[in-house]
């Protein structure tokens, strides 16, 4: 008897019933298409390549966001506002986040610590510029400060409110009681007296005025001066290392700083974290 035909098993996995014609599909035992595993791995590379560069997008789009409109970090740069914020040489200097969207919707108050812009070129003639002074790397810092990579291009300095606009603030070393505003003496726990004691000892007689012990008003007589609407009175805690607006009466402003050169409220320290705190606002005033 003849043997029967039967059909093959190992017909080709590629089509379907005897017309050889191809499926519109496949199955897990297919093998696998050398040109269709070579586009699934371009493809895989592409889409991992496209979520990387939206996502160091949305970061550094948030992060303009957040140094523009909300706060952005600042180094304390110098002693004048011991002990309530550190910048000595030689030591851990303060990092400080201030609050840029607080002034937005009020004005600077007596005992803020703020940051803000040199005013005059009174405040800024000893600066020096951060930026270096190759041109292209001058454009790369300058991108970088935009996203808080690199320090804004302008001197940026920090002192506490001690006036506001329409104030008159004043000082007379032989009155001994120290600073005034509209004729009532302030109130100035934050002023570290033994800092101010140590200055006199280290630097003589006469550093702070007449005599070897330290003076009422923490330097010299300054005033009577009316802060001008707008701008606010500002001293550093350190009062005798502090080149504050007492040391720039003769500028345009009398001294004073206009509020839109404010960068911000001090609300925080977060460096060195030994340090890490709140910045409190303590009216003299009260």
């Amino acid at each position: 008897m003849a043997d029967t035909q039967r059909p093959s098993d190992d017909r080709d996995l590629d089509t379907d019933g005897d017309d050889g014609e191809k499926r519109p599909w496949r199955l897990k035992s297919d093998p696998d298409d050398p040109a269709e595993d070579g586009k699934r791995k371009k493809s895989g590379s592409g889409s991992l390549l496209r979520e990387v560069v939206i996502i160091v997008g949305c970061v550094l789009l948030l992060t303009w966001l957040l140094q523009t409109f909300i706060g952005r970090q600042y180094v304390i740069p110098s002693e004048s506002m011991e002990s309530t914020l550190i910048g000595c040489d030689g030591c851990t200097n303060d990092r400080i986040v201030i609050d840029k969207m607080v002034y937005r919707f009020g004005d600077p108050q007596p005992g803020d610590v703020v940051v803000f812009e040199g005013p005059s070129e009174s405040w800024n003639g000893a600066w020096m510029s951060p930026r270096s002074t190759n041109p292209v790397m001058h454009k790369v810092q300058d991108a970088l400060s935009w996203f808080g990579f690199a320090p804004p291009d302008e001197n940026n300095l920090v002192k506490r409110v001690i006036a506001t606009g329409g104030q008159t603030i004043e000082c007379r070393n032989d009155e001994g009681v120290g600073v005034k505003v509209d004729g009532k003496p302030l109130h100035e726990p934050y002023i570290n007296m033994e800092l101010q004691r140590q200055t006199v000892a280290a630097f003589g007689p006469g550093v702070a005025g007449p005599g070897d012990s330290v003076p009422p008003c923490l330097g010299p007589d300054f005033g009577p001066i009316k802060v001008p609407e707008g701008n606010v009175w500002v001293m550093g805690d350190n009062r005798l290392n502090s080149q504050d607006s007492r040391y720039h009466v003769d500028d345009k402003y009398q001294g004073t700083v206009p509020i839109s050169d404010i960068r911000g409220k001090v609300r925080t320290i977060i460096y060195p974290f030994s340090r890490i705190g709140g910045v409190g606002s303590i009216n003299p005033q009260q």
